[in-house]
């Protein structure tokens, strides 16, 4: 039995019958009232990331999951697939049972296949990935040292939000969790 005191990002317990992964947390505590744990899940058997919060010291299933190294190959239409690092046989996916990872692939992107008793349940991503930046608006001189943060669309057609000295054609690390730009990458 996993506590609330336990909770780490990646923990993966059953709640409501359903294996989540704890995405995010907090420990608040009220003014009045009890202490209360605010939670980020996401459900692993259909993708949705919710909030909720438990009182301090609710007891949770840990659920025991096992995971196998996938290489993102390409897409079809919605299909996505895999190829399996070991046996090298490939599997293809609908975009709609991917939960989201779509936007952060790319072909050779590595990913983790989620297992519970051998039934399929989720693509894990890494925690970080570099993606090249294929469009923004040009900076200034003198940007390098402000805070201020521009749109950029990356190679997979996704928008994040970058600091002005970001250029067209720049690698960035780009953190997977929560979509915010981590740092500019030199190659």
């Amino acid at each position: 039995m996993i506590s609330t005191s336990d909770f780490k990002n990646g923990l993966t317990i059953r709640v409501d019958g359903a294996p989540c992964q704890v995405i995010w947390f907090q420990h608040h505590k009220p003014g009045k009232g009890g202490a209360v744990m605010r939670v980020k899940l996401r459900n692993l058997e259909n993708g949705a990331i919710t909030e909720t919060t438990f009182k301090s010291g609710v007891k949770f299933d840990e659920v025991s999951l096992s995971s196998k190294k996938k290489q993102f190959l390409f897409t079809n239409g919605n299909d996505y697939t895999f190829m399996d690092m070991e046996s090298y046989e490939q599997i293809t996916m609908p975009k709609d049972k991917l939960g989201g990872i779509d936007k952060y692939l790319k072909p050779e992107t590595e990913v983790e296949a989620l297992y519970i008793d051998d039934k399929f349940l989720a693509f894990d991503l890494p925690a970080n990935i570099e993606m090249k930046v294929v469009s923004t608006v040009p900076g200034y001189k003198g940007d390098t040292v402000s805070n201020l943060v521009k749109p950029a669309t990356l190679e997979s057609g996704v928008e994040v939000q970058v600091p002005l000295f970001i250029k067209e054609g720049d690698i960035v690390k780009i953190d997977t969790r929560t979509g915010e730009y981590v740092e500019r990458v030199s190659k």
